[in-house]
């Protein structure tokens, strides 16, 4: 399974995602042909080797025509997703990415530079006209709609009224849409990635001051339930725009599964850090057994989330009653311990594990059903071995069964229901049968 993996410890941000991609894909025209099908004007595209704390990455860089008139005019006003230019406000980024020979100049028909009042509906009208694929036209506007929604979350207003920077600026087009293109260029079966960190501090923008994580990144966090952490960086890690499209991308946060790597590359931002200062992105191939997620926004077999609550004030049969419940609503397992508490209270400590995607479904059944007022959770890795159902022929009729393989040899363990509807039905023992089922012929056609 062809598997991207990013690696976001120094945070993510647009042209930083755009570099990694690039270096995967190692055409850098590419992109620049395929951005000119959206068919706007007023930028060009400036690639550039930096070094980062003594690692080589790609920058990319939209320049926009009225920013060299302007003097980057962003200077000293902090736009989100203008992550492009950002060179003089950010520590003095010198040296080692200077090679601005490959400037792409862009002169379709105008209208639609850098426009500060573009709404969701214009960017949509943008990429639907252009000549990009659908696959391309679709990732892009969802990872737009990301935005926007959390834009019109933090200002109060609904989607249609939502008029600002990150949406309508043309360097934002550029970082959204080219990501889409890139992705589908490389197209892998999935897209992972590890826990995405983010700084701390405050910074400055159109708004006043505000503190990292801004506003629009934790809003696109908490809507995708992103995995991410704050670590000891005075500055923004994430932009806005990062924060949607890593939303968008990844189906699972875990770390690195094993993979055959083919390719890694790596994306450089805009400042210096006592960190790097880079996205790391690897391409490679992990096996069927291996795979941590079944698809790009899929849930993997592998990472589980397992969550537990003490509970002293419920009856045994409303405790059997929630862990039935529980079952049918998707739970992967469901057991009690025994436990005491303050004062020492006798109590059950209740454990579930779970799917991602289970996990506030069950919440609110464990709510519901019992008296606790909070649950804890953590997300862990399990290891499976493969397994197939099978049927066993016995003397009292066919009984279902798991067939497990471990190192090539084959384990054939009987299901409790079956054995136990059938000991009922036949007046047989539960234990003969049991015996009978380890000796019993498995079926060759695998139906009952």
């Amino acid at each position: 399974m062809k598997t991207l993996y990013f690696d976001c410890s120094s945070g993510i941000s647009g042209n930083m995602v755009l570099g990694a991609l690039t270096e995967l894909t190692g055409d850098r025209e590419y992109l620049v042909r395929e951005l000119e099908k959206l068919h706007i004007d007023g930028y060009r595209i400036e690639y550039s080797s930096r070094e980062k704390n003594g690692i080589m990455g790609t920058h990319v860089d939209v320049i926009l025509d009225d920013q060299e008139e302007q003097t980057h005019h962003h200077d000293h006003e902090h736009h989100h997703d203008h992550e492009h230019h950002h060179d003089h406000e950010h520590h003095n980024d010198h040296g080692h990415h200077h090679d601005h020979e490959h400037h792409h100049d862009h002169g379709h028909e105008h209208g639609h530079g850098h426009g500060p009042h573009r709404n969701l509906d214009d960017i949509n009208a943008i990429i639907d006209r252009s000549d990009l694929n659908e696959e391309t036209k679709a990732l892009a506007k969802r990872i737009f709609l990301r935005v926007a929604e959390a834009e019109s979350k933090v200002h109060g207003k609904p989607l249609s009224q939502v008029h600002f920077h990150e949406v309508g600026a043309t360097d934002s087009i550029v970082d959204i849409v080219g990501t889409a293109i890139l992705i589908d260029r490389i197209r892998p079966d999935q897209i992972l990635s590890g826990v995405v960190n983010e700084g701390h501090g405050f910074i400055h923008c159109a708004h006043g001051t505000m503190a990292v994580p801004v506003p629009a990144t934790s809003e696109i966090f908490a809507k995708a339930k992103v995995r991410f952490r704050q670590i000891d960086i005075d500055t923004e890690l994430v932009t806005p725009t990062g924060a949607a499209i890593i939303a968008e991308l990844a189906g699972d946060y875990i770390p690195m599964p094993a993979m055959q790597v083919s390719k890694v590359g790596w994306g450089a931002g805009s400042k210096s850090l006592s960190i790097p200062n880079l996205l790391k992105v690897t391409l490679g191939e992990t096996s069927e057994q291996e795979d941590t997620a079944a698809s790009r926004n899929g849930q993997g077999d592998r990472s589980i989330v397992v969550m537990e609550t003490n509970i002293d004030d419920t009856s045994g049969e409303i405790l059997g009653h929630t862990m039935d419940q529980l079952l049918k609503k998707g739970a992967l397992d469901v057991f009690y311990t025994p436990v005491y508490m303050k004062k020492n209270r006798p109590a059950y400590r209740l454990t579930v594990t779970c799917r991602k995607e289970d996990m506030d479904l069950l919440q609110s059944c464990i709510f519901r059903e019992t008296t606790t007022i909070g649950i804890r959770y953590r997300y862990e890795d399990r290891v499976c071995l493969d397994r197939e159902q099978i049927f066993i022929d016995t003397p009292y009729g066919t009984i279902e069964a798991k067939k497990v393989i471990f190192n090539g040899e084959a384990f054939i363990y009987p299901e409790y229901e079956s054995l136990k509807k059938t000991a009922e039905q036949k007046g047989v023992p539960l234990k003969d049968l049991y015996r009978m089922a380890g000796t019993g012929r498995i079926k060759n056609d695998g139906n009952p």
